[in-house]
């Protein structure tokens, strides 16, 4: 399994409305709301030989009123 992490810039107003969106579609392990550039820290896992990028444009761009994204990629858990 692949690890990583979307950041989530919403529409204004729309944070929770996209986490339950998020929630509703059981595709991130974790939903967390955060301060700063972005609105939500969401946790992924796919399995290896899923492509992350187009998992994020496909399962996580398709949910309405998000505005940006970042994605980390992890490799190894200490």
């Amino acid at each position: 399994m692949k690890t990583f992490f979307v950041q989530i810039k919403c529409e204004l107003g729309k944070a929770y409305e996209v986490a339950s969106a998020l929630a509703d579609a059981e595709i991130a392990s974790e939903i967390y709301s955060t301060a700063g550039n972005y609105d939500l820290l969401a946790k992924f896992y796919v399995d290896d030989e899923e492509d992350i990028g187009h998992f994020v444009n496909e399962r996580v761009h398709s949910i309405g009123n998000i505005k940006d994204t970042f994605t980390t990629v992890t490799f190894r858990a200490f």
